[in-house]
């Protein structure tokens, strides 16, 4: 367990009067970790948006280049060629009215759910299940397709969805603490890639507001938000 001095001990090494370039605020997250297991890193963005409208909405997915560093647990709702698609592609599981019966018995033992267009009303079934617990297939994502075998390999290859909360916040992991700068550092201009692509129209003074980076139990750290924008393409 994390010691109050090994929490101050990796406070004091960010400055949280200033903000850093993307890749010294990499560094000072791997070097501030002082946990045993390999903590998920992970990008807090403040947009200028108001999520109660909804044309300010921004949501949707991206590939990390590098992954996330975790096994992905993939369920597909499927049927017939598309099932065996599903489990050729690797999914860990397929089926559709008796993996509704195993969540609605409070399974939840995966980290995204896939499914067919035509498997949407059996899955409707566990909407008010899925949907709190961010596990909801949706077509605006890229999990509600018959393109099967290439949703569940994205998955499986590091897809994240991102959505912007009420105070106009984006969460999102970008990998872990053992990855290499290089590797978070891919991984981060490519969900600020995607979360600028996705700017609303209706956006309205400035878009990107704030960016953090941390790990699960180390400090913040602020990060540049011009030096950001200036790399991605």
């Amino acid at each position: 367990m994390p010691t109050a001095k090994n929490l101050k001990i990796a406070k004091g090494k960010v400055d949280r009067t200033r903000v850093y370039s993307l890749e010294e605020a990499i560094a000072l997250v791997k070097d501030a970790s002082f946990v045993k297991f390999d903590e998920t890193v992970d990008l807090t963005v403040r947009l200028g948006v108001d999520p109660r409208k909804a044309d300010q909405m921004v949501r949707g997915a991206v590939v990390l280049p590098n992954g996330l560093g975790k096994k992905v647990r993939v369920l597909v709702f499927a049927k017939g060629e598309k099932a065996q698609e599903a489990t050729d592609a690797g999914a860990d599981f397929v089926g559709a009215d008796d993996l509704v019966a195993k969540i609605q018995g409070g399974w939840f033992e995966f980290d995204t759910a896939i499914a067919t267009p035509d498997m949407m009303g059996t899955v409707g079934k566990i909407g008010k299940i899925l949907g709190p617990r961010g596990l909801m297939p949706n077509p605006k994502v890229g999990t509600v397709t018959f393109d099967i075998s290439r949703a569940v390999t994205e998955s499986k290859s590091g897809k994240i969805e991102y959505r912007v909360e009420k105070a106009g916040i984006v969460h999102a992991p970008v990998g872990k603490v053992s990855f290499d700068g290089d590797k978070l550092h891919g991984n981060v201009l490519a969900l600020m890639d995607a979360l600028i692509k996705a700017k609303p129209s209706t956006a309205k003074g400035i878009y990107l507001k704030k960016i953090c980076i941390s790990s699960t139990m180390g400090p913040g750290v602020n990060i540049d938000v011009p030096s950001v924008q200036a790399q991605v393409k």
